[in-house]
């Protein structure tokens, strides 16, 4: 799911492609928020990555469905085109590629430092504040921070600054010590 979010070749030409064609016509953050909704119900939705990344969906009907998901999310017509010509092109696997790229180019652009903080339970407001303190001491710039709740860490914080992950897991420190006590 959200370790779908990785940079691709295919995936950063077609997010170059978007961010251009949103640049040019003045709809940058339009669709930059589209792809934000987009992010969280791939990341939510296993019908979602079941139709843009099924082998069996045809490209036509993978179009249709990504269409009928862009109206009644009430996308920007910039974002409803491009997934469109995504899917026609056979491409909609590379949708969570597609978005972490145009998110890469769009902090390049703004100076935005992203930022994504990963719990077991949602963080309070002060919590969150904290770790927002914490990345601009350490980066120098205020990050835009998306905090998201995944129970599979067991505990502890994840948090990840642009390309750099700051894994303090509890999970990530029980593999660490199973990984150490079966090489002693």
């Amino acid at each position: 799911m959200a370790d779908d979010f990785r940079t691709t070749e295919v995936g950063a030409r077609y997010a170059q492609a978007l961010f251009d064609l949103a640049l040019e016509t003045g709809k940058l953050d339009l669709v930059r928020a589209d792809l934000a909704s987009l992010k969280a119900a791939w990341i939510e939705s296993a019908d979602l990555r079941r139709l843009a990344t099924s082998p069996v969906i045809a490209a036509e009907d993978q179009s249709k469905g990504l269409a009928a998901i862009a109206v009644k999310a009430k996308f920007h017509q910039t974002t409803q085109n491009f997934l469109g010509l995504l899917a026609q092109n056979g491409r909609a696997r590379d949708l969570a590629a597609v978005i972490t790229g145009f998110e890469a180019l769009y902090a390049r652009h703004t100076g935005v430092v992203a930022a994504e903080v990963v719990s077991t339970q949602a963080l309070t407001t002060a919590q969150l504040t904290h770790i927002r303190n914490a990345i601009r001491e350490a980066v120098g710039k205020a990050p835009e921070l998306t905090a998201r709740v995944d129970p599979s860490i067991l505990g502890g914080l994840k948090v990840k600054v642009g390309s750099k992950l700051f894994d303090a897991s509890l999970k990530t420190k029980l593999d660490q010590m199973k990984f150490a006590l079966r090489r002693a």
